[in-house]
């Protein structure tokens, strides 16, 4: 019986942990800076709302350039400046600028997370065993899910029970964490994969897309958008919607619910999607995420409502890791950073452009509706799965 090859070495897990605290530290402050900005900074709504928003702007565009900071100075060093970046930008929060200032620390902080988080993805898709690939980046986004359902639960916990200053030097401790842990990564070097890349630019000339994105991975990049739009109004008004039906107290676990049945089903979904292929993982992924954005609307009791929080873990934190694994495949192990920083471009701009959206919907629909809607939307996805991967996918046996 042949070995499995290693899955959990060094590496993995000092950039799951990197990835972790990055993630944690970005919903930590989403969650807070809209209330620091128009109590602290006397901003309008609008402005508090565009303070939250250019972090996810920043991060986009650092995803955007990040393919060439890699080509030119490597991964280790890209990932180097990228966290000391970050970790500079977040001792600026303890200055107390004007909201035009703040407009512009929040534009880099994204920027620098940017490029980090895009690196990581990058180091790990090329360290993972590839038999065990989709497993292995699985268990990988589960750092992600992890600081999904802290970071709000902390933040939370720190507004009702310490100031805005505590939250700050929190999320500066954890910035210095971040960069001491990438120090101790050591990334290895792909000398044969340098000459390849010499001769295929010495040869033909890049197309001027391929310079900041990956083109083999748009396809599925194009169907995490749509996801990630879906998931994008649970995301930012499952409060609100709770607090119509009158179940805030219950929302509060909801994120937690969330993280919960992603844990316990990506064991099963990352070794089933190596064995079978994505197809058999996606499919009944959008399902799941469809009955859940029906029931969601439907929703008048805390068990529903804790239903609906992990039937989304199963059906879209499964899509989002499936499409991710997808990204990275579809590339040579040369352009894996640029497939890499295409796939989040599109989650990125689901996640962060979504709510406008949504919310020009809310002036003339209701959250229930609105979760309905979501939920035909999901369904949709499917479709447009298979016409642009799924019906190219082989059947594995």
């Amino acid at each position: 019986m042949q070995t499995k090859a290693p899955l959990w070495t060094r590496n993995f897990i000092l950039v799951s942990a990197i990835n972790f605290q990055l993630v944690l530290i970005f919903y930590l402050l989403v969650v807070v800076i809209v209330g620091y900005a128009v109590a602290e900074l006397g901003a309008t709504t609008a402005q508090a709302g565009l303070v939250s928003g250019l972090f996810i702007v920043g991060t986009l565009v650092g995803r955007l350039l990040v393919g060439n900071f890699l080509e030119r100075f490597g991964r280790k060093t890209t990932l180097i400046v990228g966290l000391a970046g970050f970790l500079i930008f977040s001792g600026f929060y303890f200055i107390h600028f004007g909201v035009g200032m703040l407009l512009v620390v929040r534009f880099m902080h994204g920027f620098m997370m940017g490029m980090a988080s895009t690196v990581l993805g990058t180091i790990i898709a090329q360290i993972l065993p590839a038999t065990r690939r989709g497993e292995g980046i699985g268990y990988y986004s589960m750092s992600s899910t992890l600081g999904t359902a802290i970071g709000p639960f902390l933040a939370i916990w720190m507004m009702l029970h310490v100031g805005y200053q505590s939250i700050f030097i929190v999320s500066t401790v954890i910035s210095i964490s971040c960069l001491l842990v990438a120090l101790l990564i050591q990334v290895p070097d792909l000398p044969t994969v340098n000459k390849m890349i010499e001769t295929e630019v010495a040869a033909k000339k890049p197309s001027w897309i391929s310079k900041f994105v990956e083109p083999k991975a748009l396809p599925i990049s194009l169907i995490m958008l749509f996801a990630s739009i879906c998931y994008s109004g649970v995301l930012s008004f499952i409060n609100f919607y709770a607090k119509e039906i009158d179940l805030v107290e219950t929302a509060s676990f909801f994120f937690l619910m969330y993280a919960i049945a992603i844990l316990i089903s990506r064991p099963f979904t990352g070794p089933l999607m190596d064995r079978k292929g994505e197809n058999v993982v996606i499919y009944p992924a959008f399902i799941i995420m469809g009955i859940a954005l029906i029931l969601l609307s439907l929703t008048h009791s805390s068990w529903m409502l804790l239903l609906c929080a992990g039937l989304l873990g199963l059906g879209y934190g499964n899509i989002q890791s499936v499409c991710q694994t997808v990204a990275v495949k579809s590339a040579p192990l040369e352009r894996m950073g640029f497939a890499t920083s295409t796939f989040f471009i599109f989650l990125d701009a689901g996640l962060g452009f979504g709510p406008y959206f949504i919310g020009m919907m809310l002036d003339y629909i209701g959250y229930s509706q609105l979760y309905l809607y979501s939920a035909f939307a999901a369904f949709a996805c499917i479709v447009l799965y298979y016409l642009l991967h799924g019906r190219y996918t082989k059947k594995l046996a």
